[in-house]
């Protein structure tokens, strides 16, 4: 397979006049036209007079020494739920097909804009987010990098997003993560994704799934693609990452619920990247975190993802339920029953959890385990109900603790070349974005060796 190239080094060849705008948005659109490949699945709008517009004005620029960024011209994907000026925001759904057309960019679609990275299209997903797995019933399913042939599922709910940039169809992506929906698809391709501690990045001009869990991030090819595009949507200066020494790094892997059946190659593939890490001279300590039990009661009756989308779609469920996948609308309506009192209780009981778990944390640099549970099984294998709900429980289960504890978390390649694709996490409490991308520029050249 070939190497793609990564966000540096695209700029350096911009900045060098070894590749043009222009060049660059029309690769991606014949990836995308390619009729042997899942440019249909992946894509549910393609932005093809806009994206080369936006190429020759960027080249225009460029060369007039006035391009906004270093990044100017670069191609990049945005998940279907954000608002883009003059287009339909359908989150994957038919229930919003006849929605007016956004007025306005979303904050996030817009600081892309600025920075001079090119909108390319709108990638396909999960409806309205709603599943680790992928599959859309509506608008297809793009099958995933791994055994293609077989038609593995691409993880969700930002299907799409993975995959046009494991196949060169964007050099990056814009997800959402609300149980792990960037990590998640970013580990089942052999890519990183990344979950921001949510108060740095504006959630305004995007579908909600759940306001207490959502979040918006990058997926790409390395941790430096994903440090410059989360940089660049949280309105902050895009600086050098420099990774932090592993020596000394003090690493904790919990032992509650997270290491819970893996799947052979999850656990075998784990392993070897922390004997690889120990090896470098990190400090791993295996520990109990049994507020982690807390999220089993507080999930039992679909918790805030349930509440929160049941709050957002109750009026859109009465008029076109019947156009929903009923999947995704079983999911929603677990919030139907849930009172304000119970929401209440779920608030507090967070607060309570958030302030347990990062004393427990705090002697720690870092939290490492594995993204998934399991690995990509076959499309064709989740057609029945109780076969999706135990690959999404297993999909989510990592993950989802970390929106939970209201952290923020990286998905690193941890597999070798030919071997399926198994993601290793990196988390800590809300507010370490800094640290976990050193920690993550840091292992992710070595932990595959």
């Amino acid at each position: 397979m070939t190497q793609l190239p990564t966000i540096a080094s695209l700029a350096d060849d911009l900045e060098a006049g070894r590749t043009s705008a222009r060049k660059l948005v029309e690769e991606c659109i014949a990836r995308i036209a390619d009729p042997k490949g899942e440019g249909q699945r992946t894509f549910i709008h393609v932005d093809k007079d806009a994206a080369l517009d936006a190429a020759d004005a960027m080249d225009a620029l460029r060369r007039a020494k006035a391009a906004p960024s270093r990044f100017a011209g670069i191609p990049v994907s945005i998940k279907d739920l954000f608002d883009i000026k003059g287009q339909v925001s359908r989150a994957g759904s038919r229930a919003l097909e006849d929605s007016a057309p956004a007025e306005a960019d979303a904050p996030v679609v817009a600081r892309l804009r600025q920075a001079g990275f090119i909108v390319i299209g709108r990638t396909n997903m999960t409806e309205f987010a709603f599943s680790g797995i992928g599959i859309n019933p509506h608008y297809g399913t793009p099958k995933g990098a791994w055994k293609r042939g077989e038609g593995h599922i691409p993880g969700g709910s930002s299907s799409g997003a993975a995959v046009s940039v494991v196949d060169g169809m964007a050099h990056g992506a814009l997800g959402t993560d609300t149980g792990g929906s960037c990590r998640i698809p970013a580990a089942y391709n052999g890519i990183v994704g990344y979950k921001p501690t949510q108060r740095r990045i504006p959630l305004d001009g995007g579908v909600p799934l759940s306001f207490s869990l959502d979040s918006y991030g990058p997926l790409a090819r390395s941790v430096s693609c994903c440090a410059i595009l989360d940089a660049v949507l949280a309105d902050e200066p895009v600086t050098a990452l420099r990774p932090r020494p592993i020596k000394g790094v003090r690493l904790a892997v919990p032992t509650t619920i997270v290491l819970d059946e893996l799947d052979d190659a999850v656990a075998q593939t784990f392993d070897r990247a922390l004997t690889r890490l120990s090896k470098l001279g990190a400090e791993i300590e295996h520990i109990e975190v049994p507020e982690f039990l807390d999220s089993i009661t507080m999930n039992s009756t679909g918790g805030f993802a349930a509440a929160e989308s049941y709050a957002w779609h109750r009026y859109l469920l009465t008029s076109k339920g019947d156009v929903y996948d009923p999947r995704v609308s079983a999911r929603i309506l677990r919030g139907e029953t849930m009172s304000a009192a119970d929401y209440i209780d779920l608030i507090q009981a967070r607060r309570s959890l958030i302030a347990r778990v990062n004393a427990r944390l705090a002697p720690y640099d870092a939290l490492v385990l594995p993204t998934t549970a399991n690995t990509p099984p076959r499309i064709a294998d989740l057609a029945d109900d109780k076969a999706f709900t135990t690959a999404n429980t297993r999909s989510l289960r990592n993950c989802s603790l970390i929106n939970l504890i209201d952290g923020c978390a990286i998905s690193l390649p941890a597999h070798r070349e030919g071997e399926v694709p198994v993601g290793l996490m990196l988390a800590a409490p809300g507010g370490a974005d800094r640290r976990i991308f050193e920690l993550a520029a840091a292992m992710e050249p070595v932990i595959r060796v």
